[in-house]
């Protein structure tokens, strides 16, 4: 098995996750040999397929610990929805593509596969958790940046026809659990989004462009009024 540099790609994955991560303390990604010893049967693992596919898994020593340093001890929020977003950090340092749904599972034949590389989640020497990661790319790691337009055209090729959520965004606003559960009918929410301002539309959870809201034979729909490059998609 390779083992990862700071600029291999499974290495800027996982320093990605751990930034992401809800901790109370700093947490470092450190290249591990070998697999951990205890159980992986309680893993959130989640595929990404794009520039590069990969297999990735998180699982922790301390689920309750780091929903509590996340905001939430509510039980409608899983390990799955805390982790979501730290998984998609990950997958985005390998390029465009799609990250399927995140779920529960075993892991265990993910952190023992040579292929994998695996990292502690480290704080001040502790294991907070760990993180496997695989690259399907015939079992060859390419560099981060030596991957040729046409070839990236083969890849996409490839998931033309993966359904992915579009979604139109009139406004958000960010509420403690404590709000979220005391809500009841009629009450009312304020957005961040003035009367007439345009919509945002989100493929994936990224924003793509900007739309109006028509009706179209009683439906709503947007009508699409700016589509943005990648670079105002990820400001």
């Amino acid at each position: 098995m390779k083992k990862t540099t700071a600029t291999d790609p499974r290495a800027k994955a996982a320093e990605a996750l751990a930034r992401t991560l809800p901790s109370t303390s700093v947490l470092e990604a450190i290249a591990i040999e070998g697999h951990p010893a205890g159980p992986l049967d309680s893993a959130v693992v989640a595929s990404f397929v794009g520039d590069r596919s990969a297999d990735l898994a998180v699982i922790l020593n301390d689920a309750e610990s780091m929903k509590a340093a996340a905001g939430t001890d509510s039980a409608l929020v899983s390990m799955v929805d805390v982790l979501r977003p730290a998984l998609e950090a990950a997958a985005a340092v390998l390029g465009t593509g799609v990250v399927a749904d995140s779920r529960i599972e075993d892991a265990t034949a993910l952190f023992q596969d040579p292929a994998t590389e695996v990292f502690a989640l480290s704080s001040e020497g502790v294991a907070a958790g760990w993180f496997a990661i695989r690259i399907r790319e015939n079992g060859v790691i390419t560099g981060a940046n030596t991957m040729s337009d046409e070839s990236m055209a083969i890849n996409l090729g490839r998931i033309s026809n993966v359904e992915m959520a579009l979604t139109v965004e009139i406004g958000k606003t960010r509420m403690s659990v404590r709000d979220v559960l005391s809500l009841e009918p009629g009450a009312v929410i304020e957005l961040d989004r003035s009367a007439g301002a345009p919509a945002d539309v989100l493929l994936n959870g990224r924003l793509i462009a900007h739309g109006e809201i028509v009706v179209v034979d009683q439906d709503y729909a947007i009508r699409i009024t700016k589509i943005l490059d990648v670079t105002e998609g990820l400001s």
